[in-house]
């Protein structure tokens, strides 16, 4: 399971992401400022967002109730210090799904995590994707040639991913660069145009059957 964690105390932040990792074995991006999360939670797919309410930048209510008015139909849980009624109705007439009140213990983070997850939020997630001779099982993220596995490694798969969930859309190597290496990764955005042509040779796509396209002087799409 996908998490998105925005939360701006360092602290607790840094705390939450490690325990849903380690005790709920989700994956999980943390974020720190508001006006990154609307463009994470689009972009990308996640399961569930866990949203603080006062965020810099934009403010967790005002990023929920814009999702919601955009189509957004993942499972969001507020995080606040806010505990009179008035302020959870706000929360939940904005699109919220869950609201937890600072402080809390991670186990019940945890255990409403659960909750949600076991209502259908989303369409279903489209278990083997098929572009052309490749099947892409994105459930247990392998990738098959025919009947013969290809070993791509984490990089090149999340970059692979990233271009089937966003087919058809332009990605710019800025959001690439973000999603798949973060910006304080040490590395230059020529890695980019590396991965990408490694993951082409590994896929067998030569220049007729090339479904990843590049877009001169943008980044890169996924055209079936």
């Amino acid at each position: 399971m996908n998490i998105l964690l925005a939360e701006d105390d360092i602290r607790l932040g840094e705390l939450t992401a490690h325990l849903l990792k380690k005790k709920g074995g989700y994956n999980v991006e943390w974020l720190t400022e508001g006006n990154e999360v609307f463009s994470y939670a689009t972009v990308s797919h996640y399961d569930i967002l866990v949203l603080d309410w006062m965020l810099p930048g934009e403010e967790g209510v005002s990023i929920c109730r814009r999702l919601r008015e955009h189509g957004y139909s993942g499972a969001i849980i507020m995080l606040t210090a806010k505990d009179a009624l008035q302020d959870r109705i706000v929360g939940l007439d904005a699109g919220a799904d869950d609201y937890l009140v600072k402080p809390f213990e991670v186990d019940e983070l945890l255990a409403r995590i659960r909750a949600l997850s076991r209502r259908n939020f989303a369409p279903m997630q489209e278990e083997i994707v098929q572009i052309k001779h490749i099947s892409i099982n994105l459930i247990n993220r392998t990738v098959f040639n025919g009947e013969d596995e290809i070993q791509l490694t984490p990089r090149e798969y999340q970059l692979l991913d990233l271009f089937i969930r966003n087919k058809g859309q332009v990605l710019s190597r800025d959001i690439i660069f973000d999603r798949i290496w973060g910006y304080e990764a040490d590395v230059s955005m020529k890695t980019i145009d590396a991965t990408v042509k490694l993951l082409r040779k590994k896929l067998n796509l030569s220049s007729e059957n090339d479904i990843i396209q590049s877009v001169r002087g943008v980044g890169y799409k996924l055209e079936l």
